[in-house]
């Protein structure tokens, strides 16, 4: 095992799953999915099941359950075992033959405990005893029908995603957010009104919902296993109030108290609300190829951070369409693949033209291995010369099957090269730079003036306009930079043109993307009427709104954006604001 990091963290808490695998039926949900196809892979997985046939399924209510020849199940699960997750286990194991089943949380006991209110003087007393997996445990026999049948119940802290050794994910608290002040409102229509919140400065744990204390708690547990397997004692810092309330959250859980004790190393630990900086999050001024790859390409279905690769070009199918529902596609996770991952952090940790001419340098050094007839050539590198290299490796299966993630990442690299959205790219920095620049000498009335043309039904868009998702990036883009702006009648004015216009281009969308329907409450444009998308509108300018006065509580760094002239306008990411905090920690150890 190597050092302890992200990465052995992760494949630590899958070699205990793989010990409970053999030969068995295994249902895993989307997010431990997500952290095998990032930290260890799901070849590993089916080797250790063993057995000819795909043992893997889908934690879903409709999932198939198992025959009289699958007499084991082992379930991974990311979440709390309470409520639907419960209901979903009883529905498979009841329409199976089951006679051993183990069922793997990455949520500790504690937590459970907490779920089901229990008093912390109470899960005090309990230490060492886990209550609520026993009584699964008897759950699970019953189920199975013979109470003398196997049934396991344990917590494996399956957390975080390792995309590399040094970044890791954490899909299933994906959708975990930071407030707003729309959120304010949401929470005091349940509380009294002497007892009403002023703004978000004021929330603490105790005004949360208890199903997002809960969300809080489950990452809160998952922070503090890695902790423990770093073997730090961590000092515990926020930026923004949502993070401060995690952060106080893992600064008091019981458990995570109990390991400081005992622990070697130090290490500090810093939250950062999103809301502060998504200009980072949206803005085109990076210049990343794997940032372009994640923005052009496909969502791998069930996964929050990798894509789908056509993989076509490999195979002997004549036209990419007949092979997209024929060919499974390729993505950039390659665990199993040192060479990949090699050029997986090369491309996360170099600028564009570095990246692509290091792609060509790899596609070059294993065509020669494989004693390739490749032609070397120099200069700028081309979609159409790289896939010339790839093309080499398509009836060589011997080469192939030695550098198929290589040639997956080759593909990546290629498909965005190639890809629309790429084009567009400049685009966006063209009108990104614009804003910057005017953003010191005119008012926001004047910038949404200059969206105001851009936003265009789909019979009038040509190639290089912009969606009306593409226009939801740069709105979030502009009220991110923006920051605190006064409002008045030319304001109110603007934003109302802007509103309606792109609420009438809602209405007009033949078919409403996901993202879209989300928005707006609809399933379909014919069933969408203007009256429901200005509603839905409104509703978005509020939160833009909200996005941003996101730094009006913070005494420093209330603004990612820093005056220049007209040649030089810089975006501070809350990262290189970070550095600085981290000097200052520095400074604050020393004395």
């Amino acid at each position: 095992m190597s050092a302890p990091g992200v990465l052995s963290f992760t494949q630590q808490g899958w070699e205990q799953v793989l010990a409970k695998v053999k030969r068995a039926l295994v249902y895993l949900d989307a997010a431990c999915a997500e952290s095998l196809h990032w930290g260890c892979g799901s070849t590993r997985l089916l080797e250790a099941v063993g057995g000819p046939a795909c043992h893997l399924r889908e934690f879903e209510p409709t999932a198939v359950g198992g025959g009289a020849d699958q007499p084991k199940a082992v379930f991974v699960l990311s979440c709390l075992l309470k409520g639907r997750t419960v209901e979903t286990l009883r529905d498979i194991i009841c329409r199976s033959h089951f006679q051993y089943c183990v069922v793997v949380t990455a949520v500790n006991h504690a937590v459970h405990l907490t779920a089901n209110h229990v008093p912390a003087a109470a899960a005090a007393e309990l230490e060492g005893q886990q209550p609520v997996f026993e009584q699964l445990e008897e759950k699970l026999c019953e189920w199975m029908g013979n109470m003398n049948y196997t049934a396991e119940v344990l917590h494996v802290p399956l957390v975080l995603a390792p995309a590399a050794p040094h970044l890791a994910l954490t899909p299933a608290f994906a959708c975990l957010f930071p407030l707003l002040p729309w959120d304010v409102h949401l929470l005091n229509s349940a509380r009294p009104d002497k007892r009403r919140l002023g703004s978000l400065g004021e929330v603490d744990a105790t005004a949360l919902t208890p199903e997002l204390l809960l969300q809080i708690r489950c990452l809160v547990s998952g922070l503090s296993s890695l902790c423990e397997h770093l073997g730090v004692r961590e000092e515990c810092f926020a930026v923004g109030s949502f993070s401060r309330i995690i952060a106080a959250d893992l600064a008091n859980y019981a458990p995570a108290k109990n390991r400081r004790k005992t622990a070697a190393g130090r290490a500090s630990v810093v939250f950062v609300d999103r809301t502060l900086d998504l200009t980072g999050a949206v803005g085109h001024h990076g210049d990343n190829l794997v940032e372009k790859i994640i923005s052009a390409l496909p969502q791998l279905p069930g996964h929050t951070s990798d894509v789908m690769v056509n993989v076509v070009e490999l195979t002997a199918l004549h036209t990419e369409e007949a092979g997209q529902n024929v060919v499974a596609p390729g993505c950039l996770a390659q665990s199993s693949d040192t060479a990949a991952k090699a050029l997986w952090e090369a491309l996360l940790n170099t600028k564009h033209k570095e990246a692509v001419m290091e792609v060509r340098r790899h596609l070059v050094e294993a065509a020669s291995r494989e004693n390739l007839p490749i032609k070397m050539s120099v200069g700028r590198v081309t979609p159409g010369q790289l896939t010339s290299y790839i093309q080499l490796f398509k009836n060589n299966l011997k080469a192939l099957v030695n550098h198929c993630g290589l040639l997956q990442l080759g593909l990546a690299t290629v498909q965005t090269l190639k890809h629309p959205q790429t084009a567009k790219w400049d685009n966006f920095l063209a009108f990104e730079r614009l804003l910057l620049q005017n953003i010191g000498e005119s008012t926001m009335s004047v910038v949404l003036s200059q969206l105001l043309p851009m936003i265009k039904p789909s019979n009038q868009r040509t190639k290089d306009d912009y969606s009306p998702e593409e226009l939801l990036i740069l709105l979030i883009y502009i009220y991110s930079v923006s920051g605190e702006f006064t409002a008045d009648k030319d304001l109110g004015e603007a934003e109302e043109k802007v509103k309606n216009t792109l609420a009438q281009v809602f209405c007009e969308e033949s078919e409403l993307s996901p993202l879209l329907q989300k928005i707006a409450g609809c399933d379909s444009s014919i069933n969408l009427t203007f009256h429901k998308s200005k509603i839905a509108v409104d509703e978005l300018f509020t939160l833009l709104r909200d996005i941003a006065g996101a730094r009006n509580l913070m005494k420093q760094f209330k603004s990612v954006y820093v005056p220049g002239n007209h040649t030089h306008q810089e975006i501070v990411s809350v990262t290189a604001q970070m550095q600085k905090v981290d000097t200052a920690l520095t400074n604050l150890r020393r004395t």
